[in-house]
């Protein structure tokens, strides 16, 4: 069976990226979503093992002395990480799985899988993504500015990544990442594999 690929999807916060994750996986067959492990107790209406994976303390910290994530990070106070084994059994079934990183993770991700393919998402301008972040919640003009500053220092990362996405128009956005899985999809080395009959019967 064709080993998929790992795509790892970065953006600043306000670029959509969790939209536009959610809809190609949904419109893509053989494509997953990771489900990271984080010890932050579940919210109203999630599940564990549907929108993360919920580890305790304890647990999450022996996964880590065990070598267990191929990231992992801590946000305000909770542990975030990615599983190694897991990674590695959804690749290993043929599924192309996107993971939904910062810049930081995706860098240390390219550093132990450095055949996945890494695509940043940006904004159409900085007015743009200001617009979203204050239209996200009704926060004080200094949290918005945090947020802000935070966004464009992710946004200095861009350039360490493979391929760039514009998020203006939604659909062509959308359009843009799978055109990006369906191209690589026909690599020859991916399509040797895949097609390996069709090629025998065409060779013979």
């Amino acid at each position: 069976m064709t080993v998929g690929t790992l795509y790892i999807v970065s953006a600043p916060s306000g670029a959509g990226k969790t939209s536009l994750v959610n809809q190609l996986s949904a419109s893509m067959s053989d494509v997953a979503v990771s489900i990271s492990h984080t010890t932050r107790p579940p919210r109203p209406g999630e599940q564990d093992g549907d929108h993360y994976h919920f580890t305790s303390p304890t647990v999450f910290k022996a996964m880590i002395t065990e070598g267990a994530f191929l990231e992992y990070a801590e946000v305000f106070g909770n542990y975030y990480g990615t599983s190694r084994v897991e990674t590695e059994a959804k690749l290993a079934a043929g599924l192309d799985l996107i993971l939904e990183i910062d810049w930081q993770g995706a860098r240390q991700v390219r550093s132990l899988l450095p055949d996945s393919l890494s695509i940043f998402i940006l904004p159409p301008s900085r007015e743009a993504l200001r617009h979203r972040l204050s239209n996200r919640a009704q926060d004080h003009p200094e949290v918005i500015d945090r947020r802000m500053a935070s966004s464009l220092d992710e946004l200095s990362h861009y350039a360490e990544f493979d391929y760039l996405v514009i998020n203006d128009d939604f659909t062509v956005a959308l359009d843009a990442l799978r055109a990006i899985l369906i191209g690589n999809r026909q690599r020859r080395a991916i399509q040797q594999e895949r097609q390996c009959k069709l090629l025998q019967a065409l060779l013979s």
